[in-house]
């Protein structure tokens, strides 16, 4: 992978980020935003313990998320493509919620069934930069 355009991809990532996460529902997409985490170098994001894209994900770890990226008039996108995994270990759990603060706002303790915490896996990147017309796929 290009080290300059994926430094380029990464910056656009702060802590949280509203991403559109997509999940498979049976035969049918399931599309929804969701609070985006990146944190040292790596991608979460937290749901209920009963929420449906739980399920969804159990019976098809694959996701895809769009993220939309725009300055001034001109709009791009980030779309990765990977694998959900839920994290089970409380440390990493206890982790996220001392240094997200939105975490707190739902869950007060890393072990509570109803907080569950998926870490993404990315394979692969599809970029639109901001004012182009023409998007660049990059495997990790």
């Amino acid at each position: 992978m290009d080290e300059e355009l994926r430094k380029e991809i990464f910056n656009y990532f702060k802590q949280k980020n509203i991403i559109y996460l997509a999940t498979s529902k049976e035969d049918k997409p399931a599309v929804r935003p969701v609070t985006l985490i990146y944190f040292e170098d790596e991608f979460f994001f937290a749901t209920g313990g009963k929420d449906a894209k739980l399920d969804q994900i159990k019976a098809n770890n694959n996701i895809e998320f769009c993220y939309s990226i725009s300055h001034e008039k001109n709009s791009g996108y980030i779309r990765g493509f990977g694998i959900a995994a839920i994290i089970d270990d409380i440390a990493t759990k206890q982790k996220i919620m001392d240094n997200i603060d939105f975490i707190k706002m739902f869950w007060t303790k890393a072990d509570d069934p109803e907080y569950a915490l998926l870490k993404i896996e990315l394979k692969e990147i599809e970029y639109m930069k901001i004012g182009e017309m023409l998007a660049k796929r990059l495997e990790l």
